[in-house]
């Protein structure tokens, strides 16, 4: 069969690694068919996982996801954000439906589930540091805080700056768009075909399939919960399963159309489908109240920026949140790369932080304020309004209760339902597209590739919200355990993108070559030290890149 398959995609330029294709799709069948059969034993090993992966690793991951925010902007506004990355002398897509779709690989993950649900949780509960400032206007500032160092600049420093950059440096020498060109400037060429790369491909899909399976089974419990409180449809594991499996098929029929159609067209409705939910929660909320709380919940975030980010003195609470989160944005840091890699071509250095990561941060925290700050106003207006659906229910309830304590409920339920399943879509897109490239020797991975893959992240799905207790808390532990290798892959990213920038910074004429008498453009130069086959390779670069 693989010897067919081969012979077929080969045909079509398209040349699959059938190695990494095969080992990943083994797993996930094997994991579904494990889940079904025996979802205690299951349960029992990912809690198991989870408790060991976030002791040990839990400290590791605040620490580096804050080096490579910072590594990133020193970057990004230095000299060398003016390198121009991909290749291309300007970008190939425009900057509204670019951001739009690097957007879609992180919030729509689960930015309708979280948004209203970590506010109010948080003010319900104070974060351990800040229980001496639990309720009022102060509490609800931590809150959005707490919720904004989360989903904030530190996730989307993750994909959207230096993993982007040694990626595509890596595919202007030649290398594939893989999660192991990460290690290019390491271990040179090598780890084209070297069993590292392959276990590092492996890896990162298997991580990325968890943190898309989780965002997945959220929704999936989410639009579940909606339909029974509006519509009155049961809200059990056959109805959750039904919209997974429907939605699944929306996700592939997209996936099959490509990038220039389905992930365009699909990002851009999530944008104006979520304005769309902002503004007639805010309008029918309190416009006065989130912007009052937005000002305050920034002014928290950046006094305490660090300390909530690198906090460490409840584990059980971090479990839950903190590490979870930063796990979870680590496992997804790879396969963003390689897609904000393929889509940012033209751009330079700081257009892309800047686009990637401080435009989605703050994009992510108006988004937050504007759900969740308008969750906890009702909650201070009628306490219990929402804090007692959640109490109750759990975190797919939270944001039902803000629309139900609104007027225009039916309006507004069938809207967020509308966003939460356009949301779902384009994530399955864009993580179908990043996980087939990852099992690709060369080419475009072919349309059937990419919707393999939506179904299967389903049907994972599926079968782990058997695992566990209402089927959250086993999503989340799934997720963590995954990210375990991925940080160890993201590490050599600190040190090894300065120095592929600074040869760039030559290659272009934006910096002198120190170690040369001659001009970049008089054809000597030093060498780039940065994994490259040969000089030639570079001048051929260079020019491109000009």
């Amino acid at each position: 069969m693989f010897s067919t398959l081969r012979t077929r995609v080969s045909a079509s330029g398209n040349r699959p690694d059938l190695w990494v294709m095969g080992v990943t799709c083994v797993l996930l069948i094997a994991f579904v068919v494990t889940a079904l059969a025996s979802p205690g034993a299951v349960g029992a090993a990912v809690d198991a996982a989870f408790a060991w992966s976030a002791q040990w690793f839990g400290a590791y991951w605040q620490v580096l996801l804050l080096a490579m925010l910072a590594v990133a902007a020193v970057l990004a506004f230095s000299r060398y954000g003016r390198v121009r990355m991909g290749g291309m002398p300007a970008p190939e897509f425009g900057m509204f439906r670019w951001v739009a779709m690097v957007m879609t690989t992180l919030l729509a993950a689960g930015g309708v589930f979280w948004a209203a649900a970590e506010p109010i949780a948080h003010y319900t509960a104070a974060p351990p540091a800040y229980a001496d400032q639990a309720g009022g206007m102060e509490g609800a500032a931590v809150a959005l805080a707490q919720s904004f160092v989360h989903w904030g600049f530190p996730a989307w420093a993750i994909g959207g700056s230096l993993a982007t950059l040694v990626m595509m440096r890596g595919v202007e020498k030649g290398m594939p768009l893989r999660p192991r060109t990460l290690l290019w400037p390491v271990m040179g060429e090598r780890v084209r075909t070297h069993w590292i790369g392959a276990v590092v491909d492996i890896s990162c899909v298997v991580a990325v399939v968890a943190g898309t399976v989780g965002p997945i089974g959220f929704l999936g419990l989410q639009v579940s919960y909606i339909g029974g409180q509006l519509f009155g449809l049961p809200d059990g594991y056959g109805t959750q399963a039904a919209i997974i499996a429907g939605l699944t098929v929306v996700g592939a029929v997209s996936a099959a159309s490509g990038l220039n159609r389905g992930i365009q067209l699909l990002s851009k409705a999530n944008v104006w489908a979520a304005l769309a939910l902002i503004l007639a929660i805010v309008g029918l909320g309190s416009v006065p109240f989130v912007v009052d709380l937005y000002l305050q919940a920034m002014s928290v975030h950046v006094r305490e920026f660090v300390p909530m980010a690198l906090f460490r003195g409840d584990q059980e609470w971090l479990g839950y949140w903190t590490v979870f989160f930063f796990g979870w944005f680590l496992g997804y840091g790879p396969m963003m790369a390689i897609f904000i890699a393929r889509i940012s071509r033209g751009r330079t250095v700081r257009q892309i932080f800047v686009g990637a990561t401080v435009a989605p941060a703050v994009v992510t925290t108006v988004w937050f304020t504007a759900l969740g700050g308008t969750g906890i106003f009702l909650e201070q207006q009628n306490p219990g309004a929402v804090s007692g659906a959640y109490e109750a229910d759990g975190l797919p309830a939270a944001a039902l209760a803000i629309v139900e304590a609104l007027p225009m409920s039916a309006f507004l339920g069938v809207l967020m339902v509308v966003v939460t399943l356009i949301f779902f879509a384009s994530t399955l897109d864009a993580m179908s597209y990043a996980i087939a490239s990852s099992s690709m020797h060369e080419g475009t991975p072919p349309g059937y590739f990419r919707a393999f893959w939506c179904f299967g992240m389903g049907a994972a799905a599926i079968a782990l919200l058997l695992v566990g207790d209402g089927g959250v808390q086993a999503l989340q532990s799934f997720i963590v355990v995954t990210a375990v290798p991925v940080g160890l892959i993201m590490l050599p990213t600190l040190w090894t993108t300065p120095r592929l920038l600074r040869t760039m910074a030559v290659e272009q004429g934006i910096v002198a070559d120190p170690a040369s008498p001659v001009a970049p453009d008089g054809g000597a130069r030093a060498d780039t030290g940065d994994g490259a086959p040969s000089a030639e390779g570079d001048r051929v670069a260079a020019g491109g890149a000009r």
